[in-house]
């Protein structure tokens, strides 16, 4: 008996709620639920080959870099969202996409991220008034509650990233106030991405609750480890794996620039 197109979009519409379902309970569960952005399918598959990989996220700044655009959405959203659902298509494992902002329409920018089948995402808050951040949470939550899917969303705030240089105690107690409110619309955790130390990452556990916070892991901020016995939910990495790879690259262009040659152990990963 022959598949048909109805029969194909229902398979694929089970697999996206699977995967999103998967992804709600890596964020809930004991262990750390660490992701290595990706920006590309080859990166992608290389990351999510690996025996400890359970999840991928999406670094949005590397994915603007790779097409020639800065961060902060000046990538055509299109461009976004159809590398992300290469991605997606490409692993077996959940994906998380970083949708900036949302592109002035949150809702409508997560309802079209699982129709490519991503089942978790970053919405940044941009340190907007409240009302309105909140506000986009909601939309984004109702869109992917109106596709059917367990939909993971990594509400990020930038009250440390565009506001430390106010007092600490400032700082801590607006991602604390915009946290809860985005995790009362419905968020399964809250991003806080900045230089945090023990103390702040404590306290933001304290105040958002276990596995309900989500850090990036700077140089400087506690290792794996750490993260998961202070309560963290997860922990990723944004464009520094990206920086990471192409430090490689210049380091081995300069070497070949200056007399040398390739080495003898190259990895086929591509």
């Amino acid at each position: 008996m022959t598949s048909t197109p109805h029969d194909h979009a229902a398979h694929l519409a089970e697999l996206t709620v699977s995967r999103a379902e998967r992804l709600r309970e890596l964020h809930a569960a004991p262990e750390l639920l660490q992701v290595v952005n990706v920006w590309d399918v080859v990166s992608a598959r290389v990351v999510a080959a690996l025996p400890g990989t359970t999840a991928l996220a999406t670094a949005s700044h590397s994915i603007a870099a790779s097409f020639g655009y800065p961060d902060g959405e000046r990538i055509p959203v299109e461009l976004m969202l159809d590398m992300a659902g290469r991605i997606a298509r490409a692993v077996e494992v959940p994906v998380s996409a970083d949708l900036e902002a949302g592109y002035g329409a949150p809702g409508e920018t997560i309802r079209r991220a699982i129709g490519e089948g991503i089942v978790g995402a970053n919405l940044e808050d941009e340190l907007k008034p409240l009302a309105d951040s909140v506000a986009a949470v909601r939309a984004a939550v109702s869109a992917a509650e109106a596709e059917g899917v367990p939909f993971a969303l990594n509400a990020r705030t930038d009250a440390w990233l565009r506001g430390h240089e106010r007092p600490r105690e400032v700082w801590l107690a607006d991602a604390i106030e915009r946290g809860r409110a985005f995790l009362d619309e419905g968020a399964t955790c809250v991003f806080v991405p900045g230089a945090l130390g023990e103390a702040e990452i404590a306290e933001l556990v304290d105040a958002l609750g276990e596995r309900r916070l989500s850090v990036i892991g700077l140089p400087g901020v506690p290792a794996p480890a750490r993260l998961a016995e202070l309560g963290v939910a997860r922990v990723s990495y944004g464009p520094y794996t990206q920086r990471l790879a192409l430090g490689a690259l210049e380091d081995a262009a300069a070497q070949l620039y200056a007399g040398g040659v390739l080495p003898s152990d190259i990895r086929p990963l591509n």
